[in-house]
């Protein structure tokens, strides 16, 4: 059922395209958000408009996202959003804390299908975006689309990193091209002796903010450090972490399908895609995921840098994305984000019960070496 994988996996091997350009507001957001990230509660920023008691003002500026709310009066003055920053009106945005949409452990990634006559978690062939698929050793995530090759024209299933490839970096051995796929995904009872739609075959690599250090001089700083801690405080211990060089900017993967006619590019609920638009602040947007069926919401931020959960306490620092309202649970990991006209404008992939995040299509594409 299984590709022989590849003896190495270098960056070329799994990531086709090359590192997407950011764009024009993240470029901006980036050059500002060292002013509020640092802040308590703070967990992103991107590019908005301002609401005033939850109405839309319509005027654009930083938007800062936060765990909880909390009124001037709780916050140290030196944690306190400015009202102001480069010349731009601010605002503060409850959203919780983002996390990877994976079905593992959430009620909400139980079995279901909020469509008559659409089972999103069975297996089906061929098999249409918006229903359950998974990496063998992942649980299950969505069938977000049907994307080509740039060059080759070769049809691929669309889904992301921890969907279809267990969440590795390319180096962790968590999966290698050539893995096996299922639809649907392993949480909804697919087997790698019936359930094989297709095999791993690229990857952009996730990254955590922060890791363990692996060469020899970082360890051996560490035992020096933790000898002369011990003559103070014998019970504490020191441990050095290594930031990552580079936020991530898409969390995404490819499947090439065992045969091209096991999959049809036809979404469940919303049709054929019908190009690619850059997302804009209001845009009614939508997706068609595992769990929830086919949702709508507004844009509420462009160019985001915002941290993510990776599970086990991991953090990963994502950079321009699209947050959105609410569209997504578990399970909807994955899903093709579009706008009202079907074009695709995003990657679903994380979110809380307040937002939801999306890697921009543009850089997804960019990153893969794919079209639609």
């Amino acid at each position: 059922t299984g590709a022989a994988p590849a003896a190495y996996v270098t960056f070329g091997d799994v990531c086709k395209g090359g590192a997407p350009m950011l764009s024009e507001r993240a470029q901006w957001v980036r050059r500002h958000q060292e002013r509020v990230l640092p802040l308590a509660h703070v967990i992103g920023c991107g590019w908005g408009r301002k609401r005033v008691r939850g109405r839309d003002t319509g005027r654009e500026g930083l938007v800062v996202f936060v765990r909880k709310k909390l009124p001037p009066s709780e916050l140290k003055s030196t944690d306190c959003v400015p009202a102001r920053l480069a010349g731009v009106e601010t605002d503060v945005l409850e959203v919780g804390d983002g996390v990877l949409l994976g079905a593992v452990g959430h009620e909400s990634g139980e079995r279901q299908s909020r469509e008559p006559g659409v089972d999103r978690t069975a297996r089906l062939r061929p098999a249409p975006p918006g229903v359950s698929i998974g990496h063998v050793h992942v649980t299950a995530g969505t069938f977000g689309a049907v994307v080509r090759d740039a060059a080759t024209g070769e049809p691929y299933i669309l889904s992301n990193n921890h969907v279809l490839a267990n969440q590795t970096d390319g180096r962790d051995g968590r999966a290698r091209p050539g893995d096996p796929v299922l639809q649907p995904g392993p949480f909804d009872d697919g087997t790698p002796e019936r359930d094989v739609i297709g095999h791993l075959a690229r990857f952009v690599p996730m990254r955590p903010a922060v890791t363990l250090p692996q060469c020899g001089t970082a360890r051996a700083a560490e035992a020096v450090l933790n000898r002369l801690l011990r003559l103070a405080w014998p019970r504490y211990e020191l441990r050095l972490f290594r930031r990552a060089e580079e936020d991530n900017v898409v969390d995404a993967a490819l499947v090439k399908p065992v045969q091209d006619d096991m999959i049809t590019d036809r979404i469940v609920g919303l049709g054929r895609v019908r190009g690619v638009a850059e997302a804009e602040v209001g845009m009614r947007v939508g997706k068609s995921g595992r769990t929830s069926g086919v949702t709508w919401g507004r844009v509420l931020a462009l160019g985001a840098t915002m941290n993510v959960g990776l599970g086990g306490g991991v953090i990963a620092r994502f950079a321009d994305q699209v947050v959105t309202s609410p569209l997504a649970e578990p399970g909807d990991s994955g899903s093709l984000v579009v706008d009202e006209r079907r074009r695709a404008v995003g990657l679903l992939f994380a979110g809380s019960a307040r937002a939801s995040l999306c890697n921009r299509i543009q850089a997804v594409c960019e990153a893969l070496g794919v079209r639609f």
